[in-house]
């Protein structure tokens, strides 16, 4: 009985010590990672592509009422958490992911408690065969000649605004990690409209302008990257369309290969 005991806290201190630990930081009142946390991430992933992740934390610093600290540190937590799916980091299905806003031990320095942290178990080795399948859009984006013109998928903008809906921000950090993992590719980004043969706001620049400074914010070379509006001009559909199918297939944005 008392070896069982023993074997069996050994088990326990081993699984424990497994888990490590990886923090990211924010700049104040952002929830995307900063540069230098972004590279630090990227490097991380790189060297522990055997990783599962098992907890993603977000916190806020002190600044601000709790209920807004709270939903800032979500933000910043589904922001780490789609960078590492978009890389094809292992998540666990039951992974934990919470966000703290006051609740919680703060650091003096107001810089260092605006992070997420995330807990991981390492394999002892690599995932087994087969690898995981690309995302569709990675795989378009490789297999693409110089001129094809490729829609993001799933990119959704607030009503006349350039500004993305938090659900399309896996579609931004998918093209991050393409532009990253294919140094000679050069796209250019073009911004569409629908409904409307009049653009008011110039709004499909906008768009893609948006994207072009996501890209360049994450550290993507400006030299590789080019975007233009063409409002209503080249739709997929005739105007006026028929039904919101026709409508959301002419208001996309675009990438156009122009090296890789």
């Amino acid at each position: 009985m008392k070896h069982t005991f023993t074997l069996l806290m050994l088990v326990v201190f081993t699984l424990t010590q497994a888990q490590q630990k990886h923090t990211v930081y924010f700049d104040f009142d952002i929830d995307e990672a900063n540069n230098s946390s972004v590279t630090r991430l990227d490097d991380w992933m790189t060297q522990n592509k055997n990783a599962i992740v098992e907890k993603v934390y977000g916190y806020a610093d002190s600044k601000g009422n709790n209920d807004y600290n709270i939903l800032l540190s979500q933000r910043r937590a589904d922001d780490v958490l789609n960078r590492l799916k978009a890389y094809g980091i292992a998540v666990n299905n039951n992974v934990e992911v919470k966000a703290f806003g006051e609740d919680f031990e703060q650091d003096e320095n107001q810089a260092k408690n605006r992070k997420v942290e995330i807990y991981y178990t390492l394999t002892e080795q690599a995932r087994p065969e087969p690898k995981p399948d690309k995302p569709e859009f990675t795989k378009k984006v490789e297999e693409a000649k110089v001129g094809d013109k490729l829609r993001l998928p799933k990119l959704y903008f607030y009503n006349n605004s350039d500004i993305v809906v938090p659900g399309s921000k896996p579609t931004l950090s998918e093209l991050l990690v393409i532009m990253r993992n294919n140094p000679k590719l050069k796209i250019d980004i073009q911004g569409h409209i629908c409904c409307q043969t009049v653009e008011t706001g110039d709004i499909s620049a906008k768009r893609a302008k948006a994207v072009y400074n996501f890209l360049v914010r994450n550290g993507i070379d400006s030299k590789r990257l080019s975007y233009q509006g063409f409002k209503s001009s080249r739709p997929v559909y005739p105007l006026p369309e028929k039904n919101e199918d026709e409508r959301d297939a002419n208001r996309r944005v675009e990438i156009e290969i122009i090296e890789n």
